[in-house]
């Protein structure tokens, strides 16, 4: 048996994330509150109590998230042992911590300053994204590559679940074509930009930097990086996938396909959300998924 941890990305927040952790684990509280002051603003504050639209807002939901899922990893100690790890787009950073490819206080620093870096992105040239069910990928790949302006495929979720992005009147013209095609849906997300698009690239060259500034170890086991779906331990090699990870697709059904195909036989989810066990079931239903909570129960932790 191999177990594969993956870690989720941009909307999986809920009011009420990680208080249970942090009100019952020392470790937790303390490495909650070192977030704060790295952070400049009390960031618990919005995830234990705040509404969902003050967790929409980039700057908070990417480090909320990234906390909710690395301290998680981290207070369990040992039991945390993995065979292999993957994190959907923000959720590759957790997962770079996660197998110590980072320091806590990195990884949460490179988060922060990619959120701030897409929402200048975003805010610098209207754009957004949208769902699309019932294709396969190259349909969809093909539709995008035929309209005028920008708009591409973004996330490869799971067979017939993918997310294209781009311009806001690309990304309109391409759903209106993809239901022409058969789409069951072409349905615009709730975002605040074209993530994982060529219009994000004021953010890639923003992160460039920091990204090369920081130290990177050799993780405790194999990372599957969203944008070759390959797995990798060399930290030049990380480095350079994950600076391109921005302006890249999420290649998640790829990368799946490849954590099985090399011998994982349980998927757990560690963050808040079920969203990726649901994606894991849907490419190959039959592993096993479950939550982290189930593997860390014994701590009588609510998550």
């Amino acid at each position: 048996m191999k177990i594969a941890y993956i870690f989720p990305g941009q909307g999986a927040q809920y009011s009420g994330m990680g208080k249970g952790i942090y009100d019952q684990s020392q470790q937790a509280h303390a490495l909650f509150e070192e977030a704060n002051e790295i952070l400049g603003f009390r960031i618990t504050d919005v995830m234990f109590s705040g509404t969902d639209e003050e967790l929409k807002q980039t700057r908070v939901t990417q480090p909320a998230i990234f906390l909710h899922s690395v301290i998680m990893a981290t207070i369990a100690e040992d039991r945390f042992c993995p065979d292999m790890v993957a994190g959907h787009s923000l959720g590759e950073f957790s997962a770079l911590v996660a197998s110590k490819a980072l320091s806590f206080k990195d990884g949460l620093s490179l988060v922060s300053k990619r959120a701030e870096a897409m929402q200048k992105a975003c805010e610098a040239e209207p754009s957004t994204m949208a769902a699309v069910l019932g294709l396969d990928d190259a349909q969809v790949e093909d539709i995008c590559q035929s309209i005028d302006g920008t708009v591409v495929t973004a996330n490869y979720n799971c067979p017939g679940q993918l997310v294209i992005s781009g311009a806001i009147a690309a990304v309109d013209a391409a759903c209106e074509k993809l239901k022409t095609a058969g789409a069951r849906r072409a349905l615009k997300l709730q975002v605040g930009g074209a993530f994982h698009s060529p219009l994000m690239e004021p953010a890639r060259a923003a992160l460039e930097q920091a990204i090369n500034e920081t130290t990177f170890e050799t993780p405790v086991c194999p990372i599957y990086q969203n944008v070759t779906a390959q797995a990798f331990t060399d930290p030049a090699l990380i480095k350079k996938n994950l600076i391109a990870q921005l302006t890249a697709p999420v290649r998640w059904t790829q990368s799946v396909r490849n954590m099985i195909a090399n011998g994982a036989t349980d998927f757990i989810e560690v963050g808040p959300g079920k969203v990726l066990q649901g994606l894991v079931q849907k490419t190959n239903a039959d592993v096993k998924v479950s939550g982290f909570e189930f593997w860390v129960s014994g701590f009588g932790f609510r998550v």
